[in-house]
């Protein structure tokens, strides 16, 4: 089956109307319909009623993540919705969500990119219903989030490379061929929203490189090359989605390749120019720079799955964002130009998801 690029489903025909009738009758996925929009080809707009919550009155963010508590001077970069080319993408409503997703677990995998989308959908949620009841439990790598009035969970797990690490008398290894991890922390949700890529460049051991050797079809490497690596690993991760996720009852997402702005020649800045000091988007649909290459390694494996998995695709509208960055207001001495401010770009990341996960008709695809 492959992978699904997110789309809305046009009805400005009755024909359209009758492709979405039959696809929802299956409420499983949003297919790529000729005559649909793609909600990740865009560009950034000015709009004063964003963002869609107040950073001081959301307590889940991580300090690191709240440019504004850390002293950010400027809020012009609070102030941007993303508007698609084709098509309008629904504003987030908590209340339709909670109610559309009602008695549903959702599960967040991945590294700190993943803790950043998930923080924001918590953000957007509370604010939604303040008064609401909740729950927030952390257990080792585990958090979990929860509106019993709802009856849902939104749940984060940190799994920086999806692949197992494992320590062994040689010392930890990273096992690019076993994800039996996700045997018993994957399994019983209606969402899974995966996400990797960004540990798979970490060089430096003992601070973030975590692991001493590489196994790979029984042999070990002391290091390999980092894209072959991510590549290797993906495909054993989707194998397990292959072979233990029931499509018609599990929606199954892949976050997509979250960039970095470090290197201002990408967006014809100066070579000596990164994110620090960034106030505004790019203009137009398009980065300069391109696309990261580990975007073309998730869509082939994607592409090569039997299981449907849906992606994400951030890529491109967060290329554009090069001020969305912490930069030096994360709490810490240096310059992050990989995560992002809360409020900011992973909001428009879960007003997709939201749009992909509901629909106006007030159906579930789950």
């Amino acid at each position: 089956m492959g992978y699904r690029h997110g789309y809305q489903v046009s009805f400005c025909s009755v024909a359209f109307a009758l492709i979405f009738l039959v696809s929802w009758l299956d409420q499983v996925e949003l297919s790529e319909v000729e005559g649909g929009c793609d909600f990740f080809e865009g560009s950034w707009v000015e709009d004063d009623t964003y963002p869609l919550y107040n950073t001081s009155n959301c307590p889940f963010i991580s300090k690191g993540f709240d440019c504004q508590a850390n002293g950010r001077p400027d809020q012009f970069y609070l102030h941007y919705k993303w508007k698609p080319t084709a098509c309008s993408l629904p504003r987030f409503n908590g209340e339709d969500f909670l109610r559309k997703m009602k008695g549903k677990k959702v599960l967040f995998i991945g590294d700190s990119i993943s803790l950043n989308m998930w923080q924001s959908l918590l953000c957007m949620v509370h604010a939604s219903v303040p008064l609401s009841k909740y729950t927030l439990m952390s257990k080792g790598n585990h958090s979990i989030f929860a509106l019993p009035e709802y009856e849902i969970s939104l749940e984060y797990s940190r799994n920086v490379y999806l692949v197992d690490l494992v320590k062994e008398k040689i010392g930890t290894v990273l096992k690019l061929d076993s994800t039996e991890n996700g045997d018993y922390s994957w399994k019983g949700y209606n969402v899974l929203i995966f996400n990797t890529w960004h540990w798979w460049l970490h060089t430096t051991k003992g601070q973030n490189q975590p692991w001493d050797f590489i196994e790979w079809s029984g042999k070990i490497l002391k290091d390999m090359d980092r894209l072959e690596a991510f590549k290797v690993g993906l495909t054993t991760w989707s194998k397990w989605v292959d072979s233990n996720v029931d499509t018609r009852t599990t929606q199954v997402f892949f976050q997509g390749i979250s960039p970095t702005h470090y290197d201002g020649r990408q967006w014809n800045g100066s070579i000596s120019a990164t994110c620090k000091g960034e106030t505004t988007p790019l203009n137009g649909t398009t980065y300069p720079g391109g696309l990261p290459p580990a975007v073309d390694v998730v869509k082939q494996v994607l592409k090569n799955m039997s299981k449907g998995v849906t992606l994400l695709d951030i890529t491109t509208l967060s290329l554009l964002r090069k001020d969305g960055h912490p930069s030096v207001y994360f709490g810490k001495e240096g310059n992050d130009c990989s995560h992002w401010c809360l409020s900011g770009v992973p909001d428009s990341w879960n007003e997709i998801l939201y749009a992909l996960l509901t629909n106006a008709q007030g159906g579930t695809l789950v």
